[in-house]
């Protein structure tokens, strides 16, 4: 069975990581899309939450999975049988620093291969930063996630927060 792991931080997910995951679908057995947990990092949506949209915005693709993974992702990979990460690509700004990371994982781990794949040319701009950015100041951001990812979003914003 051909495995890949999707991972990223998906924070949240996008139409982008969305048309890669679909991609990546048709070629791969099965993805299994890695929520990466970093203890360091705040997140704008918990890790509950962000697994709930993924899992509800794939739910149309049979030989996708989703968890949560801490730790290196070479460890995970291999956890799980993968022999293929996937990383999406919006513009040759992102290519140095994936460049980078792949070029760690296969220092670390040969056997593990890092594929590319560029989104669509109208998810290019998009990022979770910029979904974030839009959706805190109330802003329109149903054209830049799915639609079951919108609802999640919009139930976690409406949470009471405590500062």
């Amino acid at each position: 069975m051909r495995i890949a792991i999707y991972p990223g931080s998906f924070d949240p997910l996008t139409r982008g990581h969305l048309d890669v995951i679909e991609r990546a679908a048709r070629q791969y057995d099965k993805v299994i899309i890695g929520v990466g947990i970093n203890g360091s990092k705040k997140p704008f949506m918990p890790a509950e939450f962000r697994l709930r949209a993924i899992v509800a915005s794939t739910v149309h693709i049979a030989n996708v999975e989703t968890e949560s993974f801490e730790g290196l992702l070479i460890h995970f990979a291999r956890d799980k049988g993968a022999k293929v990460i996937v990383r999406g690509l919006r513009a040759t700004s992102d290519f140095d620093y994936e460049f980078q990371i792949a070029m760690a994982n296969r220092r670390l781990s040969p056997d593990l291969e890092t594929i590319f794949l560029m989104t669509k040319w109208e998810h290019s701009f998009l990022s979770s930063s910029v979904v974030r950015e839009v959706a805190l100041l109330g802003g329109d951001f149903s054209s830049f996630v799915p639609e079951a990812t919108h609802s999640i979003i919009s139930e976690f914003l409406s949470l009471p927060r405590i500062n």
